[in-house]
């Protein structure tokens, strides 16, 4: 739902969890880091796009340092590399695709086998807002849609040193 809120009853995060959208360097890096912050090593947690064909974007990580996420080592991968390199995408407990093209493409990868995929739609911030300020602005909505969708399906955050 785009508010951020979610039908779904919280459950626990997943052993593991991949995050998916376009390109791998706005939404889905985003959702990577924010889970690692909240669920900590109790979560195995990647991301990956469509395609790999953009690097992070700054704005992404700009917003995302403001709530203590890093994302500047961050380095885009799509599905097709995580086969190359060796990733299994049914080692995955589930999936959640961020936009439609990544929904479509993990069902496909994934037709032959059982593998939780979810849908949240989220905001892309790219290209929202004519100056600096309003396209962080733009940034900062996406980044708290995204929170709040992993607080109303995994809970809480846990505490962290």
């Amino acid at each position: 739902m785009e508010d951020g809120k979610s039908d779904k009853v919280v459950r626990a995060p997943p052993q593991s969890v991949l995050f998916c959208c376009d390109h791998n360097a706005v939404r889905s890096p985003m959702a990577e880091g924010i889970m690692k912050k909240f669920y900590g090593t109790a979560c195995y947690t990647q991301s990956a796009g469509v395609r790999s064909d953009m690097e992070i974007d700054g704005f992404a990580i700009s917003v995302c340092a403001e709530i203590g996420v890093a994302l500047e080592r961050h380095r885009s991968r799509s599905f097709d590399q995580m086969v190359e390199w060796g990733d299994d995408l049914t080692s995955f407990d589930l999936i959640v695709a961020l936009t439609p093209a990544s929904h479509r493409r993990a069902l496909e990868l994934t037709r032959v086998v059982h593998l939780d995929i979810e849908y949240w739609p989220i905001l892309d911030p790219t290209g929202l807002g004519e100056g600096r300020e309003e396209r962080l602005a733009s940034y900062r909505k996406t980044r708290d849609m995204i929170a709040a969708r992993l607080q109303a399906r995994f809970g809480e955050p846990r505490k962290t040193r």
